[in-house]
């Protein structure tokens, strides 16, 4: 029987906690049933940024919706990964209601909404004090960079791992010689100057995307920007980097266990691993998460993924000694990785790289310049793409559907032509619900 928010049958749920541990009786009734519906192609799909199991489902139906008919022989099953993420509230999803207490950041009103408050306390259980407080500082915004200092400390707290919880090894995109790099500079830094930074950054951005007046024009058209501008943006991009931490530990320790389990209960079940934003990073780390000679995952698709466009490459082009935290990963795949992105996704092409400059540079973050003149280190693979993996093939969208895609190695498809709707600040980063990438989807799997 169908969900009747998702509407495509057999549909299985498999809810997973901030530390990959799996619902115990949805995991055993998907090893049990796929086997007896017949299922011979299991599309498992990883939601990115969401708030609760409802907006997973509508994301999970409305991408669906289309498969049966485009596949109408296949024996399909269908999996919804429901994992402990967020979304602020000010980031619009194409198609789906707008949040009516959307956060503005308009001097002198409230600036951490009713919304995202009740998704931080949902997703980091036991901060409500700290929420409280961060909340508070962002509503008074305290004249000083003590007071910002402070609020960096309690941005900090309130993201910080429990002692028994998995290490910061997931949050990490690239590997130094020594290993994982650490817990980033944005959060060790000097608040007030990243605060700062990225107040300009954000400004410039907006004016770029308002107004054809650069530079000094664009800040004598909105006014110079002040440093509890960027305060909330640092509240944003640290979350992000618990959730991205977050993404990896559910996708090795959890969904990759779990695809173990269940190719050895039903090992002629073929996968396709599909993943939004931060999802796309938690059913890459399943790859690595794989027990040893698992081939069951034929294709793996990620749309607006958002982490780092060197993770599959072997040396960083910017540093040789450096590799990207999942290279050689795409070869658990018995078939293609597929990574859709889009020039439209302003999350990635301009947010993205700002908080991975101030994460990972030890530099001072007060000559932060506009996201778009980072250059490439700093890019995402929903933005651009694979990058630095040999062999790496790019497709625009028709070409995609037009075309047989290769049947192994990293694959780009430029998703722009459909992926290109969405307000600020994130831009196009959620308009994935179309019928153009679940061919995508099937055609990366070879299901007909």
């Amino acid at each position: 029987m169908a969900d009747p928010e998702v509407g495509v049958t057999p549909y299985w749920e498999l809810t997973f906690d901030a530390d990959g541990d799996v619902n115990g009786g949805q995991r055993d009734r998907l090893l049990r049933e796929v086997v007896e519906r017949g299922v011979k192609d299991l599309i498992v799909f990883a939601h990115g940024w969401n708030n609760d199991r409802s907006g997973a489902t509508r994301l999970y139906g409305r991408f669906f919706e289309p498969i049966p008919a485009l596949a109408p022989n296949a024996r399909l099953g269908y999996v919804g990964v429901m994992w402990p993420s967020m979304r602020f509230a000010d980031e619009p999803i194409p198609d789906f209601e707008r949040s009516a207490t959307a956060a503005t950041a308009v001097s002198g009103g409230p600036v951490l909404d009713k919304g995202t408050r009740g998704a931080l306390l949902s997703v980091l259980p036991g901060r409500a004090t700290l929420v409280d407080q961060i909340s508070r500082m962002l509503d008074q915004q305290p004249e000083g960079d003590a007071a910002l200092e402070e609020y960096g400390r309690l941005v900090r707290l309130l993201i910080e791992l429990r002692p028994e919880a998995p290490g910061a090894v997931f949050a990490a995109d690239t590997l130094t010689e020594a290993g994982p790099r650490s817990d980033p500079d944005m959060l060790l830094g000097n608040t007030a100057e990243l605060c700062r930074g990225f107040a300009r950054a954000l400004a410039e951005d907006r004016a770029g995307a308002e107004s054809e007046i650069p530079g000094e024009g664009a800040r004598a058209a909105f006014g110079p920007p002040r440093a509890w501008d960027g305060a909330h943006e640092l509240l944003r991009q640290a979350t992000y980097f618990a959730m991205k931490r977050r993404a990896g530990t559910v996708g090795e320790r959890g969904l990759g266990r779990m695809l173990g389990r269940l190719a050895q209960a039903a090992p002629g079940v073929r996968v396709h691993l599909v993943g939004h934003s931060f999802g796309g990073r938690l059913v890459s780390f399943a790859l690595r998460g794989l027990p040893k000679g698992v081939r069951t995952v034929k294709s793996v698709t990620l749309l607006q993924a958002a982490f780092s466009h060197y993770a599959f490459a072997a040396r960083l082009p910017h540093d040789v000694r450096d590799s990207g935290v999942l290279h050689g990963q795409q070869n658990r795949i018995d078939g293609p990785l597929v990574c859709c992105f889009s020039r439209f996704d302003s999350a990635l092409g301009t947010i993205y790289p700002l908080a991975s400059r101030t994460a990972g540079d030890a530099r001072t973050a007060a000559d932060l310049a506009l996201p778009r003149l980072l250059g490439p280190r700093w890019g995402a693979l929903g933005h651009d793409g694979v990058q630095a993996v040999p062999g790496t093939k790019t497709f625009t969208l028709a070409d995609a559907l037009r075309q047989r895609l290769p049947e192994s190695g990293c694959v780009n498809v430029d998703a722009s032509a459909v992926v290109r709707r969405g307000g600020r600040p994130s831009g196009a980063h959620s308009d994935i619900c179309h019928r153009e990438l679940a061919q995508v989807v099937l055609a990366a799997g070879r299901i007909r």
